[in-house]
Formats: C-alpha cells, structure tokens, sequence
C-alpha cells in the first residue's frame, strides 16, 4: 500500500517544509521556476525536482500544475451540473463527462435524498450562459447515449461569486 493510499503521516525534513512554503502560493511566474525556487531555499534546482517529485509520490502534495483563472480568460459563466445517473452506470458516466474538453471538474458524490437526488458532477464554464446550457445540452445527449436509460434527471447550479480555493498553507 503506498503513501498515498493511507492518513499514515510522511516525516518531512527542514528542507521539505521549505520547499511547500515556497511553492505553496504557487510557482514563480519564471521561465525557470525551479531554479527560482532553488536560489530561494538554498538547493540545487536538480534537488527541487527531486524532492518535490517525491513528495508526489509520497501523496504529501497531490499535484504541481498551472491554474489559470478562467475569469480573465474571458470564461465568466461558470455552471456546475449535476447529474442523477444510475450508480450500476456511474463509473463510465463520469469517465466519458470528464473526458469532454470543456468539462473542467467531473466528480462522483452521494446523494442525500429525498431533496438531493444527484450524484454526478461536471463543472462547465463558458462566456455565456447560453454557452454553458449548450454543453450541458451535449453532456445530456452524450450520457443519453452512452449510458441508455442510466439518466433520470439533471440540474445546473451557476456560480454568484468567485471564490478563491486554496490548499492547507504551513507558517512560517
């Protein structure tokens, strides 16, 4: 069983902790970031590679990765639709929803009956609304197809405010 698949907790040295606050606002907006990183923790940039590959590998952190913010990209309607899809079709449901391009976030979650009847979540953004209805019309028409008689209903949630997610944050 790996790291990642246990709450086993990951002994993590000085140098470690360094690296996760250095990083943990995000890379530095460099052509070569790690080696940013290294000059700011006192490292060689070959050991940032190494240590952070490891503590992916360890599960102590999930993923290292650019997140653009839709907004400015001109992506302002933002709807996430929920799905109520048979649980026997689920699996191959959410694979082929998170596999469309526009699909952002494509996630399983329990239901709570009676007044939450979904179970299927698929985050779709878009310019406009009207944008966002069309390509939840074509994860409809892909699940009708692909999962016959799987889908008994479907709603979609658009976002009032943006909210900023961040990650847990070690203090100095």
């Amino acid at each position: 069983m790996s790291a990642r698949e246990t709450s086993a907790p990951v002994p993590l040295d000085d140098i470690d902790r360094s690296l996760m606050r250095a990083t943990q606002g995000g890379l530095p907006l460099l052509p070569k970031p790690y080696e940013a990183i290294a000059a700011r923790v006192g490292i060689d940039e070959s050991e940032v590679r190494r240590r952070l590959a490891a503590m992916l590998d360890k599960g102590v952190i999930r993923r290292i990765g650019a997140v653009p913010n839709h907004y400015a990209l001109g992506y302002t309607a933002n709807g996430m639709s929920v799905w109520d899809v048979d649980d026997a079709a689920i699996d191959a449901a959410g694979e082929r929803v998170g596999a469309l391009p526009f699909v952002t976030h494509c996630y399983r979650r329990p239901r709570h009956l009676p007044d939450w009847p979904y179970n299927l979540f698929a985050m779709v953004h878009g310019a406009s609304r009207e944008e966002v209805m069309a390509h939840v019309d074509e994860i409809r028409a892909l699940l009708a197809h692909c999962v016959p008689g799987a889908l008994r209903g479907s709603d979609v949630l658009f976002s009032t405010a943006i909210l900023k997610k961040t990650g847990l944050r070690l203090r100095d």
